[in-house]
């Protein structure tokens, strides 16, 4: 079932990586100036990505630590981090006037998760990133599987920055 872009965003799904920073909050935030709506925060335990691809990102981001770290599989959140996460995005947001809510995507499919909360209404998906090299030029990111598989506006953003993907 295709949804049309609605007039007024009324509910925006967040999927992160990690936790938003107030200055991302600010800018999601302000991307709706006037219509505040309400925004939902997921953050997955785990990524799912495949370690090869992760490795390369790091590397071209000249992240050397980062990519050792996910080489040995260290890399990956746990609950803890990833509830952690979901609960400073929620302030981030509350901290700009909006209503925010958040849940820890356990596993799975995190686009799926997604799917669910545009099932139950939500108007439109932001996915905060920070740059994946591989997945983003192969487009196999959330983002453009979001896309791909959903009827709503679906934006990119990179954590800590303006750029859009």
């Amino acid at each position: 079932m295709m949804r049309g872009v609605p007039a007024v965003v009324q509910s925006i799904v967040v999927l992160s990586e990690r936790a938003l920073l107030d200055s991302d909050a600010e800018r999601l935030v302000a991307l709706h100036d006037p219509e505040r709506p309400s925004f939902r925060v997921l953050v997955p335990t785990a990524s799912h990505r495949h370690v090869l691809a992760t490795i390369l990102d790091k590397l071209s981001l000249l992240e050397l630590r980062e990519a050792v770290d996910a080489a040995a599989g260290r890399e990956e959140p746990d609950r803890a981090v990833a509830e952690a996460d979901v609960a400073a995005s929620v302030a981030a947001l509350q901290r700009q006037g909006v209503e925010a809510s958040g849940d820890v995507i356990d596993g799975g499919d995190p686009i799926g998760a997604v799917t669910a909360e545009v099932d139950k209404g939500a108007d439109e998906v932001i996915v905060v990133t920070t740059p994946h090299a591989v997945e983003d030029t192969l487009h196999r990111d959330w983002a453009s599987v979001a896309r791909e598989r959903l009827g709503v506006p679906v934006l990119h953003v990179y954590s800590g920055s303006s750029w859009v993907g």
